[in-house]
C-alpha cells in the first residue's frame, strides 16, 4: 500500500521526477504542434486550416482515451498502467514522425492523444497517494510541473528545430523520450497495489454530482481563454507587434515561465483553500486578457502579459484538488474528466478565437474573446461556490 503516512521505503523525489518527465513529454507533444503548423502546411501542401486538424485530432484522442483507459486500468497497479500509457506514447509519436500524408498525421495524432489524460490521471493519483499529510495539492502540482517546463524549454526548442531541420525531428524526439521514461518508470516507480481499490459503479457515480460538472465547467469555459490567446500568439507578434520571427520563441519561453511559477504558487494555495484561490485567479485572468490587446503593440509589454497569462495554468492543480475534495470516490474518473475538460477547452478557445479573426478581428483582439471565456469560467466558479457552500452547510446541520 502506498500512502503519505506509510513506512514503506520509497524515494518520493525520484518518483516525482520520473512522473514529471512523462508530463513533460505530453506537454511537448501537445503544445509544440501549434507553432509548427506552418511547416506542416508546407510539407503536405495544405492550408493552415487543414493542418490545424492535427491539433483537433490530438484533443479528440484525449477526450476519447482518458475515460476509457482510466476506467479499464483503475484497479491495475499504477506502474503497470503507466508503462502501458508510455508504450502508446512511444509508438504513436514515432508513427506521427513518419507520416507520409496529412491524413496519416491526423490519425497518428489522434492515437498520440489517447494516453494523454490517462497518464496524467494515473500520475496525479500516485502523487496524491505518496504525498505527506497536508501536501497533496503541492505534490500534484509537481506532476503538472513537467508540462509547464515543457512550455519553457521544450516548445521553444522544438520550434527552432522544426524551423531549421524538420517538424518530424520534434515528434521523433518525443517518441525517444517516451521510451526513456518507460524504462525509468519500470526501475524507479515501486510495483505496489493500489491504495484504494475502485469499482465501476463508484467511478461512474461522480457523473451524477452537479457540483462536479459545475467545477468542470470552470475548465471547459474558462480555460478556453488560455488556449484562445496561446494559439494566436505567433500571429499577434508577426502581424500586430511586427517583431521578428525569433521573438515568438521568446514569447513561448515567457509563457512557460509563467506556467511554472503559477503552478507552483497556486499548488501551495490549493493546500489552503482551493475554492477561494480559484475564484481570485479567474478575476486576474480576465484582467490579463484585456491587457493583452493593448500590450501587443510593444513586444516588451507583450512578453510581460504573456507571462501573466501563463501563470493561469496553475488553475489545473486547483481544479483537480477541488474535485478530489468534493468527491471522495471515483478519483480515476475525475482524473479522466479533468483531462477531457482541458482538451475540450483546447478545442473551444482556438475555435472561438478563429471565428473572431474570420469576422475581421486582429489576432491581438483574441484577448477580448479570452476575457469573455474567463468571465464564463468565473460564472461557473460562482455556481460551484454556491453549491459547495450549501453542501457544507447541510453537512453541518445533519
Amino acid at each position: 500500500m502506498i500512502s503519505g503516512q506509510t513506512a514503506y521505503p520509497i524515494n518520493r523525489v525520484a518518483i516525482m521526477v520520473v512522473l514529471a518527465l512523462g508530463t513533460f513529454i505530453l506537454g511537448l507533444t501537445e503544445f509544440s504542434m501549434m507553432p509548427m503548423l506552418p511547416l506542416i502546411s508546407e510539407t503536405f501542401n495544405v492550408s493552415p486550416t487543414e493542418s490545424g486538424y492535427a491539433i483537433s485530432a490530438y484533443a479528440m484522442g484525449v477526450v476519447v482515451g482518458a475515460p476509457i483507459l482510466m476506467l479499464t486500468t483503475a484497479n491495475m497497479r499504477k506502474r503497470k498502467a503507466l508503462l502501458i500509457f508510455l508504450s502508446l506514447m512511444f509508438i504513436a509519436n514515432g508513427l506521427s514522425a513518419l507520416s507520409t500524408s496529412l491524413n496519416q498525421l491526423i490519425l497518428f495524432r489522434f492515437l498520440s492523444g489517447l494516453p494523454h489524460g490517462a497518464y496524467f490521471g494515473a500520475a496525479i493519483l500516485l502523487a496524491a497517494d505518496i504525498a505527506p499529510k497536508g501536501k497533496r495539492a503541492t505534490f500534484m502540482s509537481k506532476i503538472f510541473m513537467g508540462l509547464t517546463i515543457a512550455t519553457i524549454v521544450g516548445v521553444p526548442l522544438v520550434t527552432l528545430v522544426g524551423q531549421n531541420l524538420s517538424w518530424r525531428y520534434c515528434l521523433a524526439g518525443a517518441s525517444v523520450l517516451s521510451l526513456i521514461a518507460l524504462v525509468l518508470v519500470y526501475f524507479v516507480v515501486p510495483n505496489i497495489d493500489n491504495n484504494k481499490p475502485s469499482n465501476l459503479l463508484n467511478e461512474l457515480s461522480v457523473l451524477k454530482d452537479k457540483l462536479v460538472w459545475s467545477i468542470l465547467g470552470i475548465v471547459i469555459v474558462g480555460f478556453g481563454g488560455v488556449f484562445c490567446i496561446y494559439t494566436y500568439i505567433a500571429d499577434t507578434i508577426l502581424d500586430v507587434t511586427h517583431s521578428p520571427a525569433y521573438t515568438i520563441s521568446i514569447a513561448m519561453v515567457m509563457f512557460g515561465i509563467g506556467c511554472t511559477i503559477g503552478n507552483y504558487f497556486l499548488g501551495k494555495a490549493a493546500d489552503g483553500s482551493a475554492i477561494k484561490a480559484t475564484g481570485l485567479s479567474l478575476v486576474f485572468t480576465i484582467i490579463f486578457a484585456l491587457m493583452y490587446v493593448g500590450a501587443s503593440h510593444n513586444i516588451w509589454q507583450l512578453y510581460a502579459v504573456i507571462f501573466l497569462i501563463g501563470c493561469s495554468i496553475g488553475l489545473a492543480t486547483l481544479i483537480q484538488t477541488l474535485l478530489m475534495d468534493v468527491s471522495p470516490d471515483g478519483h480515476a474518473m475525475i482524473g479522466a474528466l479533468v483531462q477531457c475538460a482541458f482538451n475540450i477547452a483546447n478545442a473551444i478557445g482556438p475555435w472561438v478565437g478563429g471565428l473572431a479573426i474570420a469576422q475581421g478581428a486582429q489576432p491581438n483582439q483574441t484577448g477580448y474573446v479570452a476575457a469573455a471565456l474567463f468571465l464564463g469560467g468565473f460564472i461557473m466558479w460562482g455556481l460551484s461556490y454556491f453549491q459547495l457552500s450549501r453542501k457544507n452547510q447541510s453537512m453541518l446541520t445533519s
